[in-house]
């Protein structure tokens, strides 16, 4: 018996045995001591990665999404009987229902039928049908909540509870939820959820019914959230008659996709072929996912794509060969301590990462002369409020937020950076692009974090997060951390990434810590238009 099992939550639900763990938190099958009946009981994790102020935010948006969805009273949806405390975690109480998860399903057995696809979706938008209507989005559909009842039932759960995290997850608490691969277009641009864009996660799980594999997944999460802003859809191979469908819901533009109610329509008539018109409700102007004109306007990837698990995000690099590595992270421990020292410093002080291109325009904002060296994939519209500018010197591009001002820093001609600087002059990015990047970019982070704690560059430094990962496909490592500069606290996002032997880039971003979710999304916004240049591009 584990450490938990037996153990009494709230006085009242005995856990008698786990029956599910996801990134939020784990399942319990419980009895009700008090009612004599059984129940879940989902109690969350408590990660160490968050502050203080980040766990009481997830615990009461817990509370408050979970009494919202107790206002659901529909055969196809999971009854949530109560919320209570457990150690000041909350815990949410909901109906047993003796299942399988669709997740586990195609996980062991493969691919449904489309007829089987077909059934799971009718009570799949059932389900959110009743949800929308009490005012409730679930922003989590995704194979493993759903639920395949032993009595044939189809339930969808977790309605409105993921709110914090969830297993794909890249980004900080509150800002993103749910699965990456899940998650709608719009909500990968950093735009607001609403119920359509419930309808594009439906379309992503009929599809991976049918198809084994959700539909825009990738080799990492930050290729994943890029994909699904700006990719054309493989179009489903075994879909058969729900084709136009699963092709119409996954519209890049939520004003294009069938409402609930045609979809359950649609999803009614399995057996016959149904016309794109048709899964649309009659809508005119509607594409298959992956119509070019359907493109994301407003891309933030890097807000959907770095792990749940740490809460700011931020990447920041820079790599020589090892002769000159030992100046080199001096050079960047002495930047860090002119941003904590003076609020334009500050600002340009910057490192981040990033990953999708931008659409060519020069450093004036205006289209680029035709020809550019820049390969990127084909790039979606520039984020709105930002214009692209071309750093000739350093070979790449990448979208800047109008009014922010070109500065050179210290010893920037040496390093082959640049850094923009906000109005305030307490916001800054800072790019880099150096000769010769190392075999290991987390090494190389680890090694400026040494030396820059050991000179003193970061007075009171607290390590956020701090692990590989890639870019572009080529070797990556993430660095965000926190200190404490004369006049306020800083935050910081960095990212380093190259191939070893090739060019080095550092994209770094660093703010205020009080003004940072105001500004975090400039780094991902900087990430999803970043140009490499084309021999580094293509291989």
């Amino acid at each position: 018996m584990s450490a938990e099992e037996g153990q009494l939550v709230a006085g009242r639900y005995r856990l008698l045995e786990r029956i599910g763990r996801g990134g939020m938190g784990t399942v319990w099958r419980a009895e009700d001591e008090l009612l004599g009946r059984q129940v879940a009981v989902k109690r969350l994790h408590a990660s160490p990665h968050l502050a203080d102020d980040e766990l009481a935010t997830l615990y009461e948006r817990t509370r408050r999404e979970a009494r919202s969805a107790a206002r659901i009273s529909h055969p196809n949806v999971v009854v949530v009987h109560d919320v209570v405390d457990d150690g000041g975690r909350p815990c949410v109480v909901m109906e047993y229902v003796p299942s399988r998860t669709l997740g586990d399903v195609i996980k062991e057995q493969g691919p449904v039928t489309p007829q089987e696809a077909a059934r799971i979706g009718r009570g799949m938008v059932a389900a959110l049908r009743a949800a929308h209507a009490a005012g409730v989005l679930h922003r989590d559909v995704k194979p493993g909540n759903v639920l395949l009842g032993d009595d044939g039932r189809v339930v969808l759960t977790d309605f409105g509870i993921a709110v914090a995290t969830g297993a794909s997850t890249l980004t900080k608490t509150g800002e993103m939820v749910g699965s990456i691969d899940y998650v709608a277009p719009e909500r990968v641009r950093g735009g607001k959820p609403g119920p359509a864009s419930d309808l594009w996660s439906l379309g992503a799980t009929l599809y991976q019914a049918v198809e084994g594999s959700p539909p825009f997944r990738r080799a990492t999460a930050l290729e994943t959230a890029y994909a699904i802003a700006a990719d054309e859809l493989t179009p489903p191979r075994r879909a058969g008659a729900l084709t136009p469908l699963i092709e119409a819901l996954l519209v890049k533009d939520p004003e294009q996709r069938p409402s609930a109610e045609a979809a359950e329509r649609s999803l009614r008539q399995p057996d016959t072929v149904a016309t794109a018109e048709a899964a649309t409700g009659g809508r005119t102007g509607s594409a298959p996912a992956g119509v070019t004109s359907d493109a994301p306007t407003r891309p933030r990837v890097a807000t959907a794509v770095l792990p749940a698990e740490a809460a700011p995000q931020d990447d920041g690099g820079q790599r020589r060969t090892r002769p000159g590595r030992a100046r080199r992270v001096t050079v960047w421990a002495a930047a860090l301590a002119v941003l904590a020292g003076a609020a334009v410093a500050g600002a340009t002080a910057l490192r981040g990462n990033g990953d999708a291109g931008g659409s060519e325009r020069s450093a004036a904002g205006k289209p680029a002369a035709s020809g550019s060296a820049l390969a990127s994939p084909a790039p979606p519209p520039l984020p709105d409020g930002y214009h692209l500018v071309e750093e000739k010197e350093l070979g790449v591009s990448f979208p800047v937020p109008d009014g922010w001002t070109r500065t050179l820093p210290s010893g920037a001609e040496e390093r082959n950076e640049i850094a923009y600087v906000s109005p305030s002059g307490l916001v800054g990015i800072r790019i880099s692009v150096r000769d010769f990047a190392g075999p290991d970019p987390l090494q190389h982070w680890k090694d400026d974090e040494a030396a820059s704690v050991q000179e003193g560059k970061l007075p009171d430094y607290r390590k956020l997060r701090m692990q590989s990962t890639s870019f572009r496909e080529l070797p990556a490592a993430i660095w965000e951390f926190t200190w404490q500069g004369s006049a306020r606290e800083w935050r910081a996002s960095a990212l380093a990434f190259g191939r070893s032997g090739g060019k080095e880039h550092v994209i770094y971003l660093s703010a205020p810590k009080a003004e940072w979710q105001r500004h975090k999304h400039v780094f991902s916004d900087i990430m999803g238009g970043y140009r490499l240049p084309a021999p580094e591009q293509d291989g």
